[in-house]
């Protein structure tokens, strides 16, 4: 389901940013779209880290079939998670690191100190705050998250690799710019630096990025 936000987002950036406005009209028809719930994605975001996509889906299928989870739409239960063998993880293929930062994960979850309905109250930086607490999260995930799960409209990660290679090549020759100037930069998108982000994604991927 299209954000609510999106079309009014759209249309302002289109109108503020020349590049934007050639991006826009590019790719009509195409926006954000949430998928998944919460812990799950999450969880898959810590399988997939530092390894490559058909690795990750090996290991998340084993994962997810050693902790109960079957069927068409896998979802994982944070409660049996936590209660799951570090050893029994280990087996599925996970190191022992990313098997510690799972059922830390689920800790989070299933005692409540992650609480997805408490969340649309929270602003970005005290949600992104929450979850950088989970072992193996950091800034960059806790971000990617709040874009394509929790569909903030205002999120600019300026330590993504993508965006920095796409604001090089449309506003400065190529040239790359730090963290902080990327952020001074960017806030001429808000309050729609997700959208933009998006759309300077697209230019690099033609194919919607997924998380």
């Amino acid at each position: 389901m299209k954000p609510a936000y999106w079309d009014q987002a759209s249309r302002d950036l289109a109108t503020r940013d020349p590049v934007l406005r050639k991006l826009v009209a590019t790719y009509q028809g195409t926006h954000l779209a949430r998928r998944g719930e919460p812990f799950t994605v999450l969880a898959r975001a810590i399988v997939g880290q530092q390894i490559s996509v058909k690795a990750a889906q090996s290991i998340w299928d084993r994962v997810a079939a050693a902790t109960g989870a079957v069927g068409t739409t896998i979802t994982l239960d944070p409660a049996r998670v936590r209660r799951t063998r570090l050893t029994t993880l280990r087996r599925a293929g996970l190191s022992e690191r990313k098997a510690e930062y799972l059922r830390d994960l689920a800790r989070h979850f299933a005692t409540g100190t992650l609480e997805p309905r408490e969340w649309p109250a929270l602003d970005d930086e005290t949600l992104i705050a929450r979850l950088v607490d989970v072992k193996g999260i950091g800034r960059w995930t806790a971000e990617m998250f709040l874009i394509f799960h929790e569909l903030r409209p205002d999120i600019l990660p300026v330590d993504d690799i993508g965006l920095v290679r796409a604001v090089a090549l449309h506003y400065h020759d190529g040239t790359r710019m730090t963290a902080g100037e990327l952020r001074s930069f960017g806030a001429r998108w808000a309050p729609w630096r997700s959208v933009a982000t998006w759309y300077l994604w697209r230019s690099l991927d033609p194919l919607p990025v997924e998380y």
